[in-house]
């Protein structure tokens, strides 16, 4: 006799479905608005352990990618308050950095716009990832930090500025501020 199939089952196999195919991609937005692989990961694991545990109501949501992306921006913005996360690591770089080919100085200057994007404020480099690496609109990301377009505009027009004042002439020579960090090179 063919047993019927488990409702709970089928839910659990979509969400292992969510997960293979959308995890990568997270983890990439991930390491973008925390500048840490290792905490990237984490923020990963807790934002798909808050999915799973909202997955028997959601899994049929008509936006559930943007639902995880607000659920990792949560976890982000909720891990950044607690004090053992707000020490910086110490980041020294050896005095004689000649770069004798053009990848090695592609990596130095992916190195510099990631440690002054992690010098932004946290809502202004949340816009930042989410307007030029997610590629979203503004009403996409106003609707997925929960601020209005406007604040979108602000933090996106002040988090260029400081970068611009930080970077100086290595902005200017890149059309989108983060076309330094390969898409296909996040893993």
């Amino acid at each position: 006799m063919a047993r019927a199939k488990d409702p709970a089952a089928a839910r659990d196999q979509g969400f292992r479905d969510f997960y293979v195919a959308r995890g990568t991609r997270l983890r990439a937005t991930a390491y973008l608005l925390c500048g840490d692989w290792h905490l990237a990961e984490d923020l990963v694991q807790a934002a798909f352990t808050k999915l799973y545990l909202a997955w028997p109501r959601i899994y049929r949501y008509e936006h559930l990618d943007q639902y995880a992306h607000r659920t990792l921006l949560h976890t982000f913005i909720s891990e950044r308050r607690r004090a053992w996360r707000r020490e910086d690591p110490v980041r020294e770089l050896p005095e004689d950095r000649a770069s004798t080919s053009s990848t090695a100085s592609r990596t130095e200057d992916r190195m510099v716009l990631l440690d002054a994007l992690a010098g932004l404020p946290v809502r202004q480099r949340a816009t930042l990832v989410l307007r030029f690496f997610e590629d979203m609109s503004v009403e996409q990301t106003a609707d997925l930090l929960g601020i209005t377009q406007g604040a979108v505009k602000t933090h996106t027009h002040r988090a260029l500025a400081a970068l611009r004042s930080k970077l100086g002439s290595l902005i200017v020579n890149h059309t989108d501020t983060l076309s330094l960090v390969p898409k296909k090179e996040i893993r």
